[in-house]
């Protein structure tokens, strides 16, 4: 029986009920093979595609394309998996989504608060609001303790808990970073690596945030006056607005689906990478995938490119590589969402809530309307209740009438709204949504790129889960760039790994789109370049 793709083309790898299924001794049928159809799969497949290179791809979700980015509808309400905003310093990147999309973004404020202690801070923060709101003498314990911290700072900060405790002091640290960081990852801040904060946090310390906090306070008193200008030369941490397509993320990704497939890729859904295996002999990979039905197919192709989880990746070739201990020692984050339909149309006006109590498991309150007011139907609000777990756990397991009725009492708890006012509810589970940055995971991630990098020169790992590393989806975009140039130019010209692992990055800018326009911050440097300097 003739298989054919989603676009309606025939496809040329065999059906197979077995791993020893004979395929054709020259011909393959792609130049290059995409596993995952998220941000960085579909980016590189779309590079790959503009330049005539066969193209396949192949994505486990049976109707979603764009992985962590898709777009749910659920009876006309449109929501995101745990919130997307498209900003970037990199102007290839923001000239590529104009290019996928380029009618449908709309711009957004910005506005995100923390809820602590039963109360509602700005954040970033506003020095004045939090003086008031935390009382003089816990303010004055903050500073007295950011004070210690600078005099005797922990050396070397090995932890997560080190690292913030030295850049914010100890009474911060316990305030407004210890609750939601351990609901985000199940472990205490003491197991976290460094890592994380250094990648994520970087470049803030208390004095900065007070300094720019007492900025904004003064310049939004002069706006409420009418008696100052804008200082334009402060210095922002964080973004104020950003691009957001109408109809969510998911509509970049079904944007970029189809123009791959207009350009002659193919993209083939509910399929499972089952066996990855190079043959050395007719110098190409030999693929082996399982349908929804469960039937096997098998592919074969000169490139390789995968955005899959590098412990899943590992797992499947053959023979099995000498990291795969290193592999099954990575760990993942995942998390589900309970969308509640709620039956007003202006609830509050953040995009999003952290939730910094320990008396609620939520951890992040997402406001759909507020993301876009066309993902919601007239006279309604879709609120997102992120819970972090593991796959498998309590939580994960629960069964999905529970999981709202808890949502509905916390949300209610925290004040936001009425359980009585929630007409409509679904859950959306979401494995392996972060790699974990445990004690061990750079020495494990270092042994596994070591041996695939030696061993599999035509094998190229992209993207968040592919890299086991929490890059944004620009950044994991980025990766599947600079490896779609490496296929084309036929050699390694350029080093993913070197995305996002010395720029600054926090969120720099009035516009996160208009800032990076005008930004220098463009691609790491070709690894004949780095060599010649």
């Amino acid at each position: 029986m003739t298989r054919r793709d989603l676009t309606g083309q025939e496809l040329s790898g065999r059906d197979s009920t077995g791993p020893d299924s004979p395929v054709r001794d020259m011909a393959v049928d792609a130049d290059v093979f995409v596993i995952g159809a998220g941000p960085a799969g579909l980016t590189a497949a779309y590079c790959l595609t503009k330049h005539a290179r066969s193209v396949l791809v192949i994505e486990r979700d049976p109707a979603y394309v764009g992985g962590i980015s898709r777009t749910v509808d659920y009876k006309g309400f449109l929501f995101d998996i745990g919130g997307h905003r498209f900003f970037s310093k990199s102007k290839e990147v923001v000239a590529l989504w104009q290019e996928i999309l380029p009618d449908d973004f709309i711009t957004r404020p910005r506005l995100s608060r923390i809820y602590y202690n039963g109360k509602f801070f700005s954040y970033p923060l506003r020095a004045f609001e939090a003086l008031i709101k935390l009382g003089v003498f816990t303010s004055a314990t903050c500073l007295m303790s950011y004070a210690y911290a600078k005099i005797f700072p922990v050396a070397p900060a090995r932890t997560f808990h080190d690292w913030v405790r030295n850049q914010f002091g100890e009474r911060l640290f316990q305030i407004f970073f210890k609750t939601y960081t351990e609901k985000v990852w199940g472990m205490s801040c003491d197991e976290i690596s460094a890592d994380w904060a250094a990648q994520r946090i970087k470049g803030l310390d208390l004095a900065t945030a007070v300094i720019n906090g007492l900025k904004r306070s003064l310049r939004a008193g002069r706006k409420r006056r009418g008696d100052g200008k804008a200082d334009g030369n402060t210095v922002k941490t964080l973004i104020e607005s950003f691009q957001y397509p109408r109809k969510g993320p998911g509509m970049m990704w079904e944007a970029a689906a189809r123009k791959i497939a207009a350009q002659g890729g193919r993209i083939l859904m509910g399929r499972e990478l089952l066996r990855l295996e190079f043959d050395t002999s007719r110098n190409h990979w030999r693929i082996e995938a399982r349908t929804a039905d469960a039937k096997r197919e098998i592919f074969t192709a000169r490139h390789v490119v995968s955005s899959a989880p590098l412990r899943e990746l590992v797992e499947r070739i053959k023979p099995a590589p000498i990291s795969l201990l290193h592999a099954r020692a990575l760990r993942y984050r995942d998390f589900l969402t309970v969308a509640l339909m709620v039956r007003q149309a202006e609830l509050f006006p953040d995009n999003w809530i952290y939730i910094h109590d320990p008396r609620v498991k939520v951890g992040r309150v997402q406001n759909f309307r507020s993301w876009s007011p066309e993902m919601v139907p007239e006279g309604m609000s879709c609120l997102g209740l992120e819970y972090f777990c593991f796959e498998g756990d309590g939580m994960w397991n629960a069964a999905d009438r529970d999981l709202i009725a808890l949502a509905k009492e916390e949300v209610a708890q925290i004040g936001l709204v009425a359980a009585a006012d929630v007409v409509d509810a679904c859950v959306v589970r979401q494995a392996k949504a972060y790699p974990v940055y445990d004690e061990d995971y750079r020495d494990n991630v270092a042994a596994i790129r070591r041996d695939l990098e030696g061993d599999y020169p035509t094998l190229h790992v992209i993207g968040r889960n592919g890299m086991h590393r929490y890059n944004n989806q620009d950044h994991a975009m980025m990766t599947a760039m600079l490896a779609a140039r490496n296929i084309l130019a036929g050699e390694r010209l350029y080093d993913v790994w070197n995305v996002n692992e010395d720029a600054e990055y926090h969120e720099a800018g009035e516009s996160g789109a208009r800032e990076a326009l005008d930004s220098v911050r463009l691609v790491p440097e070709k690894i004949a370049e780095d060599r010649a300097a």
